[in-house]
Parts: C-alpha cells; sequence; structure tokens
C-alpha cells in the first residue's frame, strides 16, 4: 500500500502515521500557512481546561497539543493509536501519559473526563458515530467536547480556490517537506470527502450530545463544534 484509502482502515492509517511522526508537527505549520498553531490556540480557549480537571485529548499524536492543557492545570490524557506518534511524544515528553487507544473502543472506564478534545483526527477514524458515542460514555454527565476539524470555506469563490489548493498544490508541497508525502495526499482527500459543519454538527447531536453548536474558523476552512454531555 502506497497511501491509505479512504476506506480508513485503521492498521493503514495508523502505519501512515507512525511513518510521518518525527516531523509532522513540521509538516503541518508549513501546509497550513502558519495557522495551524493558531487553530489550536482556539481549541485551548473553548476546552477552557481548569486546575483539578481531567481532559482526554484524542488523535494527540506527540502530545503537543497536550501540553496547554497541562499548563492549565488540568490531568491530560493524551491518546492516539500511531504507536509511532506515540512514541515520538515519549522522547519529547517522557511525563506525559501517552496512551495507546482506538477512538471506537477507548479504554476508559464511563464519565471519568471533564473534557474531551480532538483535533484533525475525527475525519481519519472509520466510524465517526461509534467514536462520538464513545467520547460521550467517557465523559462526566455535564462534561464537554470540543472537535476541530477541517470543514467547508463559507464563501463560495474562496471555497473554490482552497479545494485547488488542496488537491493541485498541497501534493507538490508536502513533497518537498514531508517524509511521507502520499500521507499528505490521503488527507487531502479525506478533507474534501469529509462532512460540512451542519452534517457533523448532526452527526453529533446523534450520537446523544446536547447544546451543539459551531464556530468558523479560517472562512470556514476549519471548524471548532461544541457540545456537552446530558446530565443523568
Amino acid at each position: 500500500m502506497i497511501r491509505a484509502s479512504l476506506d480508513k482502515q485503521p492498521h493503514e492509517v495508523a502505519s501512515m502515521f507512525d511513518d510521518v511522526a518525527a516531523n509532522y508537527d513540521l509538516t503541518n505549520d508549513v501546509l497550513s500557512l502558519g495557522q495551524d498553531r493558531r487553530w489550536r490556540k482556539q481549541v485551548t480557549a473553548a476546552v477552557d481546561a481548569r486546575p483539578g480537571e481531567t481532559v482526554l485529548d484524542l488523535a494527540a499524536g506527540t502530545g503537543t497539543s497536550s501540553l496547554p492543557f497541562a499548563d492549565a492545570g488540568a490531568y491530560v490524557v493524551p491518546c492516539d493509536f500511531s504507536l509511532g506518534m506515540l512514541r515520538e511524544g515519549k522522547e519529547r515528553n517522557s511525563w506525559l501519559p501517552l496512551t495507546a487507544g482506538d477512538a471506537t473502543r477507548l479504554p476508559f472506564r464511563d464519565g471519568v473526563f471533564d473534557a474531551v478534545t480532538i483535533s484533525f483526527g475525527l475525519r481519519n477514524v472509520r466510524e465517526t458515530e461509534q467514536a462520538l458515542r464513545e467520547m460521550l460514555r467517557v465523559t462526566k454527565p455535564g462534561g464537554r467536547m470540543v472537535i476541530c476539524e477541517f470543514s467547508r470555506p463559507t464563501w463560495a469563490p474562496f471555497r473554490t480556490v482552497y479545494e485547488e489548493y488542496l488537491m493541485r498544490a498541497l501534493p507538490p508541497v508536502a513533497r518537498a517537506v514531508s517524509s511521507n508525502p502520499d500521507a499528505y495526499i490521503y488527507l487531502a482527500e479525506s478533507i474534501s470527502a469529509w462532512p460540512d459543519q451542519p452534517e457533523l454538527a448532526a452527526l453529533v447531536q446523534r450520537a446523544g450530545w446536547s447544546k451543539v453548536a459551531w464556530r468558523n474558523l479560517s472562512g470556514g476552512v476549519v471548524a471548532l463544534h461544541r457540545a456537552t454531555r446530558p446530565k443523568d
């Protein structure tokens, strides 16, 4: 296999991320034209982690995305299904409780997290709705969820330019900066195939979450979806 297909076979996607682990954060910075850091700051603000809280950071990769939650005084658990990413994260921040786990079968008890978040990883999960239900299961009643994911630009002319960038400009850039450019071609295809903002909100609600809302970033290139687990 050269490139993971949009069937999103878990072992294929995990292997793909294993291959790009060492330079993943840097490559994302280049391909997003520096916007990746800004988007993640918005995630940090939306999660609003507080001292003493427990936060599950899914698709955490090397754990870079988890650091702001720890800095806020929360106990954060970075979780990812790519062992290569986790190994890279362990070398950088050995104190983080990096955990291997599949988003559709999380290795945690019911209702243990105050907040659950996933950034740029939900679209790589084969069974999206099952992952959303698992996130609901491990969240405390009244707890919150934040999803940061690529979405659909709201302004039609910009949407056309963006889609051209994804399918034409991104592959040669990826070939120049990534150790596995085919992985980023897959990512471009997965972005194009991903549900738009209202469609994802409907999936979140169907999985059992309440107070579902979203906010567009960068004109809808990325959207932050927020939701709450209903109180029992």
